[in-house]
């Protein structure tokens, strides 16, 4: 099979839009695949894709959140293949509002998910990979964390939080033969952006949405590459991470964004 053979992998969620690339990928490469998420419907389907197709998965509601949500989601998921050797901390949010309407609840659910979720994940984790003498952290970061942009400062800097909390942990878990790296996925037409494009069009009825002309714009005004990003290109570089060929780096956030931030 692939890097990834007798691995087994938890993403947060994996079940639809990057996670869903995510965990795709994962299983391509040989993980059984976890899919820790909160909107259970998309994660078992998913689940049973990547069943369907001959690979192993099973879906565990947890949210990010919720301390007890996330200590008896990682039991299970240890106790489902035995061990974990891999964790994906994917679970974003946007919030409901952008530009001049963002509220303090708009703030709040992206620290809570974007970058206290990454923490709180990846510490439950942390006393397991020990025991086993490693493991791989991939947190999905994002390049709106590269620098700050009009109307999504809530965003940008849970983003930017991902980042550097990626770095700091790489620290604290290297002696600990832990990796821990991040991707910062570029422009993915996912439900995250639909919204934006809603918003930011001012026409939130499907047909015009559909038409992703902001998005669109984005692209040709941004990207040297003249196209969009999508969940399969993040789930190769997620699994790039998370195999032997990447045992050497560590604190490092690899953009796949066609070019828009380059550094």
């Amino acid at each position: 099979m692939g890097r990834l053979r007798d691995k087994v992998a938890i993403v947060t969620g994996g079940g639809r839009g990057i996670g869903r690339g995510i965990s795709l990928e994962l299983a391509r490469e040989g993980a059984a695949v976890v899919l820790a998420d909160i909107d259970m419907e998309n994660a078992n389907k998913t689940a049973a894709e990547i069943e369907a197709s001959g690979g192993k998965a099973t879906a565990i509601e947890t949210d990010v959140t919720n301390p007890d949500s996330i200590a008896s989601g990682i039991q299970a998921a240890i106790g489902w293949q035995g061990r974990v050797d891999i964790l994906v901390n994917n679970a974003g949010v946007i919030g409901a509002h952008v530009g001049r309407n963002i509220t303090p609840e708009d703030w709040d659910i992206c620290y809570e998910v974007n970058l206290k979720g990454i923490w709180s994940m990846t510490s439950a984790m942390v006393p397991h990979f020990k025991e086993r003498g490693g493991g791989r952290v991939v947190n999905i970061a994002s390049i709106a964390g590269r620098k700050g942009s009009a109307g999504l400062a809530h965003y940008n800097a849970s983003k930017a939080g991902a980042i550097s909390i990626t770095q700091s942990l790489a620290q604290d878990l290297g002696p600990s033969n832990i990796n821990v790296n991040a991707v910062c996925p570029g422009l993915l037409w996912t439900d995250m952006w639909r919204h934006l494009e809603a918003v930011i069009g001012g026409d939130d009825t499907p047909e015009v949405v559909d038409r992703r002309q902001v998005f669109e714009r984005f692209i040709q005004a941004n990207c040297p590459l003249r196209r969009e990003q999508t969940p399969e290109d993040i789930g190769k570089a997620v699994a790039f991470f998370a195999s032997d060929d990447a045992k050497n780096i560590t604190g490092q956030a690899l953009n796949v964004d066609g070019g828009i931030e380059m550094n």
